[in-house]
């Protein structure tokens, strides 16, 4: 996946100005997807000259702000990307990076790091659990979009259940050796 096309998605929910994209970015795909909010304004400079998005200026105290709006041939480049095969994503976790060097220096005690992490995706789990409830009641009708939210927001808390239970049993062996 590329940010241009994440950027496509947010925008074609809601048309807004780069500053409400990066907020509800943070809350929204950004759980799944991360960009900075710099990143995200690079991304729109690009893709405003390539005609995928439009900006238009709206007057504010402080001057114009620009309210972003997908062109057709956004649209078109983001149904061509989502047809498209994809393969899956290969892991990429620092702390698995800090764990094989902490084996391979033998000085370094990990744990503490490990456990920040344990915390951390707990964290995230529990967002994502509230989302759940809140958005996603199981007696309401739900239209194909929503079970296509609802399939990713599931693949979040399986990935996180999933990481909890891999952390939890990577410290017990730890302890034991």
């Amino acid at each position: 996946m590329s940010l241009p096309h994440a950027i496509l998605t947010s925008l074609l929910e809601k048309p807004c100005t780069g500053a409400e994209l990066a907020r509800r970015f943070d809350k929204s795909l950004g759980l799944f997807w991360q960009a900075t909010h710099q990143q995200i304004y690079k991304e729109l400079g690009k893709m405003e000259p390539a005609g995928l998005i439009e900006a238009r200026g709206l007057p504010t105290a402080r001057g114009q702000q620009r309210h972003f709006e997908v062109l057709e041939p956004g649209r078109a480049a983001l149904q061509d990307w989502c047809a498209a095969q994809g393969g899956p994503r290969p892991i990429r976790d620092e702390l698995l990076v800090r764990m094989r060097a902490a084996a391979v220096l033998g000085t370094v005690d990990i744990t503490d790091e490990m456990r920040r992490h344990q915390r951390l995706h707990a964290e995230t789990l529990e967002r994502f659990e509230a989302i759940d409830a809140r958005d996603f009641p199981a007696d309401a009708a739900r239209t194909t979009a929503d079970e296509l939210q609802l399939a990713v927001l599931r693949a979040g808390i399986a990935y996180e259940q999933s990481w909890l239970a891999w952390c939890g049993q990577a410290l017990a062996d730890i302890q034991k050796g």
